[in-house]
């Protein structure tokens, strides 16, 4: 009953920066934890980064000091802003919205750092 769409994917040089934007529709319950996952080919499903309904923030190694997760003023829009771009991050790029009851993934971005 909820939708994820992520938007914001594409081709950006290393160095770069992108801004990664999942908006929920549906029947939306405030109370969750929203967090993005990235797989890129021959590799498992990573977690990224992850917010709380509480704000607690988690990043993986690999991204911390270069991405910043954060929610929109309505809880149930999250954002991923990615500076410092470099090729290992490329992947596509996933929305997951978790509740008490509900598990929930977006259809997934692609990002491809390249020159």
């Amino acid at each position: 009953q909820v939708q994820l769409v992520e938007s914001g994917g594409g081709l950006v040089q290393p160095g770069g920066s992108l801004r990664l934007s999942c908006a929920a529709s549906g029947s939306i319950f405030s109370r969750n934890v929203m967090g993005w996952y990235r797989q890129a080919p021959g590799k498992q499903r990573e977690l990224v980064a992850a917010i709380t309904a509480g704000g607690t923030i988690t990043y993986a190694d690999s991204v911390k000091g270069r991405f910043t997760i954060s929610r929109g003023s309505g809880r149930n829009t999250v954002y991923l802003q990615m500076n410092n771009l470099k090729p290992d991050d490329t992947a596509v790029y996933y929305c997951r919205r978790q509740t008490g009851t509900d598990d929930d993934w977006g259809q997934g971005t692609q990002v491809t750092v390249s020159s």
